[in-house]
């Protein structure tokens, strides 16, 4: 494909902050009669996106590895459908998508939230591919390109979202294309979860931009530093304590001048990309705090301490990259066998 404009990376003024949660930016937003799919929605950032689309009026359908503890942990919002699906299965995702498409629903938000962070030693999955890249983005990759029918289905009607749930980590590294897993350098935990969040940017602009003529817009998001969530336990309480994470006994910060969100604050953005007029014909765009994130710097490298203590807002060139967007297209498409309408 040839190289498009690139959207615009300047924030629309949302009236947003850091600060703001996710019950303030789904105030007066009614999901009635639509349906939403949110990965890694039985904790933290996920179990709250999906408390927050129940209330709404949405249909929530939470896909989960493990089943019963899916269902325990979302027990307290009534209506959540937990069904059995395996990021790094293929085979799994794929029932998966084959019963929703059964259904013959249209599928009109999907938030790809799940994910794992900063693994300590290098690990493949079945394919042989790193495990972070693999959770991250290939089988989000996988999961909405066989969703892709009932997106567009939506998209012809009231319009369809994708919202990808990326990082400020995606700093710490481009996306490595001749060395994506790790055979040819030694293995950093920082730089094979950096470029997972790069790959999550790009693929939010490359969909975008393919998606947006049947009415489906995709997005990536950053929701801050939260530390109650699953996502930091790779991390010891040292690393934690070092950035300013916890406090001396060991207690989750809530700072958002310093980056550092609750669960209820982490969540708002996905939820803003998810659902917000103001975002209606836009797309493929990065989102910070409840609004378009500018676009800023380039990136140092995968040091923990330097690039996680700052605060400074805003993508990095290297993930909005359309090259580098089509580039990951073509491979994912290779490495899945999925290849979108």
């Amino acid at each position: 494909m040839s190289a498009y404009t690139l959207p615009v990376q300047q924030p629309l003024g949302s009236g947003f902050h850091a600060t703001s949660t996710a019950n303030e930016v789904m105030r007066g937003i009614s999901l009635a009669g639509r349906t939403a799919i949110v990965t890694g929605a039985y904790s933290g950032l996920g179990r709250e996106t999906a408390r927050a689309l129940v209330a709404a009026g949405a249909r929530v359908i939470a896909p989960a590895r493990d089943v019963p503890r899916a269902e325990a942990e979302l027990a307290e919002i009534p209506g959540v459908e937990v069904w059995p699906m395996d990021l790094l299965d293929p085979a799994s995702i794929d029932r998966f998508a084959a019963r929703f498409l059964a259904e013959g629903q249209a599928l009109d938000l999907l938030i790809l939230n799940a994910g794992i962070m900063a693994l300590p030693e290098r690990q493949l999955d079945a394919r042989g591919l790193e495990l972070q890249f693999a959770t991250n983005h290939v089988g989000h990759f996988q999961l909405t390109g066989r969703l892709w029918p009932a997106l567009a289905a939506a998209g012809k009607t009231t319009g369809a979202r994708v919202v990808v749930v990326s990082s400020r980590g995606h700093r710490f590294s481009p996306v490595v294309f001749d060395d994506l897993h790790f055979e040819h350098r030694p293995y950093e935990r920082w730089a094979a979860y950096g470029q997972s969040k790069t790959a999550n940017v790009l693929f939010a602009l490359e969909l975008d931009h393919r998606g947006q003529a049947q009415g489906l817009r995709a997005f990536s998001v950053h929701p801050g530093g939260i530390v109650d969530t699953n996502l930091a336990k790779h991390l010891s309480q040292d690393e934690l304590r070092a950035v300013g994470a916890i406090d001396e006994q060991g207690r989750p910060v809530v700072d958002a001048a310093k980056g550092f969100k609750n669960v209820a604050q982490g969540a708002a953005t996905q939820l803003w990309c998810a659902t917000s007029p103001r975002l209606a014909g836009l797309g493929g765009l990065y989102c910070e705090d409840g609004d378009v994130a500018p676009l800023v710097g380039a990136s140092t490298g995968s040091d923990w301490h330097q690039v996680a203590a700052r605060s400074q807002a805003g993508v990095f060139a290297h993930a909005v990259d359309p090259a580098a967007a089509q580039q990951l297209w073509t491979l994912s498409t290779t490495l899945t066998g999925v290849t979108y309408p």
